[in-house]
């Protein structure tokens, strides 16, 4: 999942968006992938900070997940970006949760 902070004036809600790579499988099986990631990030939309646009990306494993652990795994990932867009104080593009290596080198 990744996430990135948006200006105050597009509003306060989070969005969500879904992808699934031909990786995963057939136009059919990343379809479901999707569906089943919307549904979870729909059940974990509380832990979602506002004002961020975040990116979930399905994995091959998406489908074999059970669902309740799937949105344990979405409620997670929110909570994560969340944390660290308040450490920060403010999120980059394409932030992770992560601290970047840039950020890293620069307390060495």
């Amino acid at each position: 999942m990744q996430a990135a902070s948006r200006a105050p004036s597009d509003g306060d809600a989070a969005r969500i968006g879904f992808t699934a790579t031909r990786t995963v499988g057939s136009a059919v099986v990343r379809n479901r992938a999707r569906r089943r990631l919307k549904e979870a990030a729909r059940a974990a939309a509380d832990a979602a900070a506002p004002g961020v646009d975040y990116v979930v990306i399905a994995r091959a494993g998406t489908l074999d997940r059970r669902f309740e652990d799937l949105i344990g795994d979405v409620r997670q990932a929110f909570a994560a970006l969340a944390r660290a867009a308040t450490e920060r104080g403010a999120m980059g593009r394409g932030a992770t949760g992560r601290e970047s290596r840039r950020d890293m080198e620069a307390r060495r």
